[in-house]
């Protein structure tokens, strides 16, 4: 497979398990991100970890990943989540390497393990999304984090998550967006605009608490309205909204 830099790749990814089940812990990013490092080349997950797309100080991985899909079963007493196979989940880029070496090396190797369970993957499916709106409506397949670091009066620091029927949600958001896309191409896109609206979010339905690496992480499912430049909204599509898209945050597809 060899992609142009222009490609906007999503590919979906099928996995089966010779015990027909999967058994992970209920916040499983952290499994699913190392599996994605582990599927690539060593120089590839060394240039994504410690230098990335910058824009000043900040460092971008520009790929994102959904939830993975599936019949499950809670299993409370051990925090762990049981999935029963077949499952599928969604790797997104807008730098074709990434989406080349992780399917590649998924095809050939004869022994995939997604944390402690052997997996065997059994189909791939590549999307090439065009977008001809500046409107669409959208539905998250992983939760959209949006954040501040503010200084509190001792002169520490509180990590505060805003919801969506915050006005900062969606102008952080487009900040974000426009930080990536300096990051990857050099300059900002020739229309400055990203606004996200939620259509159909709750509380009680849509606010996802989970932890990465022992940190809270507030992000929001649901249904939402973009606007932007079709440009954009494709750059989007395929890096994430908001931040964290790198943990498995932030993930979109337009809902029906």
């Amino acid at each position: 497979m060899s992609l142009s830099r222009e490609v906007k790749i999503r590919i979906k990814f099928v996995f089966e398990s010779e015990k027909g089940v999967i058994v992970l812990p209920i916040n499983y990013q952290r499994q699913l991100q190392a599996f994605i490092y582990k599927s690539v080349s060593p120089k590839l997950a060394k240039f994504l970890h410690e230098k990335g797309f910058k824009y000043e100080k900040r460092k971008f991985k520009l790929f994102t990943f959904s939830r993975i899909f599936g019949k499950y079963k809670i299993i409370q007493d051990k925090k762990k989540i049981e999935f029963k196979t077949p499952v599928s989940f969604y790797l997104s880029t807008i730098y074709p390497v990434i989406a080349e070496e992780f399917t590649e090396n998924l095809v050939k190797s004869e022994n995939l393990k997604l944390g402690r369970a052997s997996i065997m993957l059994s189909s791939v499916e590549v999307f090439m999304k065009k977008i001809n709106k500046d409107s669409v409506k959208i539905k998250m397949l992983s939760p959209a984090v949006v954040y501040s670091t503010l200084k509190k009066s001792d002169g520490s620091k509180k990590t505060y998550y805003y919801s969506p029927f915050e006005k900062e949600f969606s102008e952080l958001a487009e900040k974000n967006i426009m930080k990536k896309y300096f990051s990857y191409y050099g300059h900002m896109p020739t229309t400055e605009k990203f606004k996200i609206k939620p259509l159909k979010v709750s509380e009680k339905k849509n606010l996802v608490i989970t932890f990465f690496k022992g940190t809270v992480i507030k992000g929001w499912t649901g249904i939402y309205e973009l606007e932007s430049s079709p440009e954009l909204l494709e750059f989007s599509y395929c890096t994430g909204i908001g931040s964290k898209n790198s943990q498995g945050f932030g993930m979109w597809e337009i809902a029906e």
